[in-house]
């Protein structure tokens, strides 16, 4: 117990000891957090789906599901609501099956951790999800699988590791995010094709911040593309629960029998499902509309921040404002606080040490005005 006070008050000293917020509502755009309503550069909600009662409303008035599944699925938690959003999403990537988890974490460990065998190794960039990383050091632990982490984005790094190493392993994966989480910058989908096809590997990309919100068909950016392992969540754009694989039967297949994520999970309820699917399907028109609208204030935004001199890794709706020190991150996401903008301090171990940020997240709900007043503060905060 001792050690545990120890690390705290060193959390605490380092101002990097975080604690839960107590949100009390959230609505289009906004948020309530201890009974003050602030405007919402936090959510991960891209489309702003969760937050549409009438949306809600009609669902819960159409369909009767259940709200619980009390079971794995391979053992009685399985029910056609499964089987039918798993198609849905299969069909919607290009895909011959998919397989649905119960968390975008869980999906990128459990695919990982049950591909990678002794003798195997993973390529991954090295800004990569802690959920590939903890699967790659999972996969090493327990299975002898091996893991090389190419420096972010670099390409050419990329490529003399496989030159180097591959040679040494039988399966390769090579694995990106495609929009990455923390810096909103965009992985070459084409030029990781380009060598996983030349260095024999399979390449898995991880789609939680672009599905729905990019690309065609609402799949992100790995659609038409000789990808063949896709994870997303249908937790973010879709605003919903849950995650999910796309690939061949086979690798499905073999996901349902290797993943432990997946086997010794209880399954999500089958209301949570229905939503997803409902949403991807009976519903897709609004949820296009939704991206719509996101895509354009995703521009305008990036439009404005060049006009101000504002230089960002970002390309996408993502926006780090990188600040370097934990104290004074702190203090800028409190004064944006007192103006009513609700934008939390990101810190290690989150990202790397030096660079505590900012992390704005735009949604379809946002307002460009919230977003150049924010950025304005920031810029000649003393």
């Amino acid at each position: 117990m001792q050690r545990i006070i120890e690390e705290l008050k060193k959390l605490e000293e380092h101002r990097q000891l975080r604690t839960l917020p107590n949100i009390n509502s959230k609505s289009d755009g906004k948020i309530t957090v201890d009974g003050k309503e602030f405007v919402n550069f936090a959510s991960n909600d891209y489309l702003g789906l969760s937050t549409k009662t009438e949306l809600r409303h009609e669902f819960l008035n159409k369909f009767d599901y259940s709200l619980s599944s009390a079971s794995a699925r391979l053992l009685t938690g399985s029910s056609p609501e499964f089987n039918e959003l798993e198609k849905t999403v299969a069909t919607l990537f290009g895909k011959e099956a998919a397989l649905v988890f119960n968390t975008g974490y869980q999906a990128n460990l459990g695919v990982v951790s049950a591909l990678i065998d002794k003798g195997d190794v993973v390529f991954s960039d090295k800004l990569n999800h802690a959920s590939i990383i903890d699967g790659m050091q999972l996969s090493k632990g327990k299975l002898g699988g091996d893991f090389f982490r190419y420096k972010h984005l670099d390409y050419e790094n990329l490529e003399n590791l496989l030159k180097s190493k591959r040679k040494n392993y039988k399966r390769a994966i090579i694995i990106s995010e495609s929009v990455f989480s923390m810096d909103g910058d965009v992985a070459d989908i084409n030029k990781l094709v380009e060598l996983k096809n030349k260095y024999n590997c399979l390449l898995m990309i991880d789609e939680a911040h672009a599905f729905c919100s990019y690309g065609r068909n609402l799949s992100g950016l790995c659609y038409g593309k000789d990808v063949d392992i896709i994870t997303a969540t249908f937790g973010k754009a879709v605003g919903s629960f849950g995650a999910f694989c796309v690939s061949n039967e086979k690798i499905i297949s073999y996901l349902v029998n290797k993943a432990r994520s997946f086997i010794f999970s209880t399954s999500i309820p089958p209301i949570n499902i229905a939503w997803s699917n409902w949403l991807l399907t009976e519903k897709r028109e609004f949820v296009e509309k939704q991206k719509e609208k996101l895509v354009l204030l995703v521009n305008s935004v990036h439009k404005s921040m060049q006009e101000r001199g504002f230089v960002t890794p970002s390309s996408s709706h993502i926006i780090p404002i990188i600040i370097g020190d934990n104290d004074k991150t702190v203090k800028v996401s409190e004064k944006l606080r007192s103006m009513g903008y609700y934008i939390p301090a990101i810190r290690p171990p989150t990202v790397p040490v030096g660079t505590s940020r900012l992390r704005i997240s735009l949604t379809a709900d946002c307002m460009l005005e919230d977003f150049e007043k924010v950025l304005d503060t920031v810029l000649n905060f003393d």
